[in-house]
């Protein structure tokens, strides 16, 4: 076993021996349903602590090859799936998370060697025999071993976005960071499924992707991935019965996700805190800073401040998420903020309606300390007058 190439499952392990797991194991179903097909690419985004490092855990435990996982999925619903046995612990796993490559490096470049470097090391531990025509390209290397080998690869990919987070505005580094992905999964015969999460969609550039062979589940348009976004309803109430705490405080302050098929999604890293604490405040907000909210506020495009303060009063606000081009600096008018916001979870959106709304108390509370700080005070005096203030 190695790092990066064939992990073992022990961080799946460490989800199962915590206090609360909620099984999402029935997700593998749906990559079951998809591997080796023109639909074995994914790109899962979601806001921070939505579970996607956790279901990345899960994948690398179920398909890694040089596990024995059988014992931790057994109790979980996906045993109950057929094929589950069939792609349990077959195949090889890559499993790399781009944050920490790009936190040791100067730049892209850096970067991208260190992490064909890295998975280099590992294929060489793991395959010492296997014949290489050029042992230091990983795209030669990986099909190589493929050929001789015949057992495909899973490659599982978190934080794929971290480069449009972090490096908002170097547009070329970008680009080549998309190129090296393309260049890399794309068409491979040596792939069996790629599973990338991340905050954001895949950057657009103009009117074509470079990452077009994907399929996008997004806080937008989730599809396939609607129950395993957040905590369903039926889950969070099984968890207020356990731990007898009040479901109605729960669903004011956590709830509010909705989608096209599961109309009730819940914060699950906020809906765990206050299970075990007992104790119903803002959570999930506290994992980030409310200057990340106010510095998008602060834009003001117009009409953002209006939408803004008819969303605090329980309004639902109209929006475009066509045009949004998928990262945190290309903004053309308010609609493209409101986006952003979605994708982040500080916005609901209602696909059917195409609105956008504030989903809980929680998110609330983040916004009127955002908007306090931003200087908006008659909105701040209005807000405090109203019926709507009830923090």
């Amino acid at each position: 076993m190695g790092i990066y190439l064939n992990p073992t499952n022990e961080k799946f392990q460490r989800s199962l021996n915590s206090e609360i797991y909620v099984d999402k194991s029935e997700l593998i179903g749906y990559t079951n349903s998809v591997l080796g097909t023109n639909q074995q690419y994914l790109c899962v985004s979601r806001p921070r602590r939505f579970g996607k490092s956790m279901a990345l855990d899960m994948l690398a435990a179920y398909y890694g090859r040089f596990n024995d996982s059988n014992r931790q999925f057994e109790k979980l619903k996906i045993s109950k799936k057929e094929g589950y046995k069939k792609h349990l612990n077959q195949y090889n796993v890559i499993s790399i998370n781009m944050q920490e490559f790009l936190s040791n490096s100067g730049n892209v470049d850096e970067m991208l060697t260190m992490l064909k470097k890295r998975l280099l090391f590992d294929i060489r531990a793991q395959y010492p025999d296997v014949v290489l025509f050029d042992e230091n390209n990983l795209t030669f290397t990986l099909q190589d071993i493929f050929n001789q080998e015949k057992i495909p690869f899973v490659i599982l990919i978190d934080e794929w976005d971290c480069i449009f987070r972090e490096k908002k505005g170097a547009e070329q580094e970008q680009k080549q960071y998309l190129d090296f992905l393309r260049d890399w999964l794309k068409d491979k015969s040596y792939t069996a499924l790629v599973y990338m999460t991340g905050i954001l969609p895949i950057k657009k550039y103009g009117s074509h992707s470079a990452l077009n062979m994907f399929l996008e589940f997004s806080m937008t348009n989730p599809r396939e991935m609607e129950e395993y976004v957040g905590f369903t309803e039926t889950e969070v109430r099984q968890l207020c019965e356990k731990y007898n705490r009040s479901f109605a405080d729960m669903k004011a302050w956590y709830d509010g996700y909705s989608f096209l098929q599961v109309k009730s999604v819940y914060n699950p890293k906020a809906v765990v805190e206050a299970t075990l604490s007992g104790v119903f405040d803002s959570y999930w907000t506290k994992t980030e800073t409310y200057e990340a909210l106010r510095s998008y506020i602060e834009m003001n495009y117009a009409g953002l401040k209006d939408m803004v303060t008819r969303m605090l009063a329980g309004d639902r606000q109209h929006i475009n998420t066509g045009r949004f081009c998928n990262d945190m600096t290309t903004f053309e008018n308010a609609d493209d903020v409101l986006t952003l916001l979605v994708h982040l979870g500080y916005l609901a959106y209602d696909f059917e309606k195409e609105e956008v709304y504030i989903p809980n108390r929680e998110i609330s509370k983040e916004f009127y300390n955002a908007i306090e700080g931003a200087g908006w005070s008659e909105v701040v005096t209005a807000i405090r007058s109203s019926e709507a203030y009830k923090w």
